[in-house]
């Protein structure tokens, strides 16, 4: 039996998930990350500890299922954490993780170039995070993503990326080529990532890796996306206005579309997934509001009170501070969390309301900007398993609210390294 393997690379850990080839799950493994190291806008980590959990992950793998029957492997990392190498891939220095933001200058720099559209905006963009690195690394040979080091290193092939990772980085997915507007910024050709689809093949496994994790000497690698869309990827939507919102401490919704949709004010750009483009945003709101006010068991307690089909009528604004982004753009934007019911089931149903009409607010605005409307939404994260919480949204959203079957992004990395094996050996074919 051929297994394909999926390793994802988050903000607190590192997690493997195998499966065969019809989609079940055969191993997992998990191991932890520690805290990036924070100071100011810094936020950064060294890429060797990224190899340490793999490590862990790999060896661990060894005693759940035969490691020579792994056909392929796909990695997924966080978007926009940066790093360069030399020649042969060696880090130059720390990552500056995703939510590193002290490029402003530089991101002022690109905003003067890059299209309104482009993902390239902002000082947590990876092209920002390029030119502030250049200042003091300037002979570097490679820019790479998280997922790109990992899959770089595992295979002895440094110098790609794919398609979802490079949009960050000014990568023009839909002409799927490097754009013009980055020429006045004097970047060298080579230090620029070759960039693939997701789950297209780049190389096998390099020997010593293979002979460390007990691995074929044929383990295929291919290339892998962010996190994000791993996690959609795995829960299985593939249908045209099919949606899927993250209820983790913020609200990210995602919705499938035939065409991109590009609305750089609210944070909003498509990344490509074959032909087709997955558009989506992020509201502050979420489950880090609800912990502003009750602990996880105080939730899980309130939360068999509720009475989801008889509304609070209260017309909350969760959030867990002042600021918004997405459906509203207002970095002033105040949190409406009164009048505060005595009874704090009523409370807790007020706020789940209340972020429901976000996640519907949004879903409409995605709408406007050219996206289908939901013909339904998987939901994913924490909150996911709150059936009082499912209900609430499915009145407010007007479509059905379901929880996918899996929702690990390990799961959708999985998925497109089983999609490359196939690509891989219908190659072979045709030779």
């Amino acid at each position: 039996m051929t297994l394909h393997a999926g390793i994802d690379f988050g903000t607190s850990g590192c997690r493997l998930v195998v499966i065969d080839t019809q989609g079940a799950v055969r191993g997992y493994s998990a191991a932890r990350l520690p805290p990036s190291t924070r100071v100011g806008w810094r936020v950064e980590q060294h890429p060797e500890l990224w190899w340490e959990a793999l490590d862990q992950v790999l060896t661990d793998l060894d005693r759940q299922v035969p490691a020579q029957q792994i056909g392929s492997i796909a990695v997924d990392g966080t978007s926009a954490t940066l790093l360069l190498t030399d020649l042969h891939g060696q880090p130059l220095g720390p990552a500056l993780m995703y939510d590193d933001s002290r490029s402003r200058i530089q991101a002022e720099r690109v905003a003067l170039l890059a299209p309104r559209r482009s993902a390239a905006h902002g000082a947590t963009s990876s092209l920002a995070k390029l030119l502030f690195l250049r200042q003091t690394i300037p002979a570097a040979a490679h820019a790479l993503h998280q997922a790109d080091w990992i899959t770089g290193r595992l295979c002895g092939k440094f110098g790609i990326s794919d398609e979802n990772n490079a949009l960050k980085l000014g990568y023009d997915a839909e002409a799927r080529a490097w754009p013009n507007w980055l020429e006045p910024l004097n970047l060298p050709d080579a230090l620029l990532p070759k960039v693939l689809p997701p789950g297209t093949p780049i190389g096998t496994i390099a020997p010593p890796w293979a002979a460390r994790w007990k691995l074929s000497a044929d383990t295929l690698l291919v290339a892998g996306t962010t996190d994000s869309v791993a996690g959609f990827l795995a829960t299985g939507a593939c249908t045209t206005g099919e949606a899927v919102t993250s209820l983790g401490s913020t609200l990210v919704l995602k919705v499938l579309c035939d065409q991109p949709i590009f609305a750089p004010d609210y944070g909003v750009y498509s990344h490509r997934l074959e032909d087709r483009w997955l558009a989506g945003g992020a509201s502050n709101t979420g489950g880090g509001t609800l912990l502003k006010f009750f602990s996880i068991e105080r939730l899980q307690q309130l939360s068999a009170q509720l009475d989801p089909e008889r509304p609070t009528g209260l017309k909350y604004y969760p959030l867990p501070r002042p600021g918004e982004r997405f459906p509203i753009n207002d970095p002033y934007w105040i949190p409406i969390v009164q009048p505060r019911p005595k009874d704090d089931a009523v409370f807790l149903q007020g706020l789940l309301e209340g972020i429901a009409h976000v996640e519907a607010e949004g879903y409409r605005l995605l709408a406007k900007l050219g996206a289908p409307y939901p013909l339904s939404v998987k939901s994913v994260g924490g909150g996911a398993a709150n059936r009082a919480w499912a209900r609430i949204r499915a009145r407010t959203l007007g479509v059905p609210v379901t929880s996918p079957r899996h929702s690990d992004a390990a799961y959708g990395s999985a998925q497109l390294a089983r999609l490359g094996y196939r690509q891989a050996r219908q190659d072979r074919r045709r030779q």
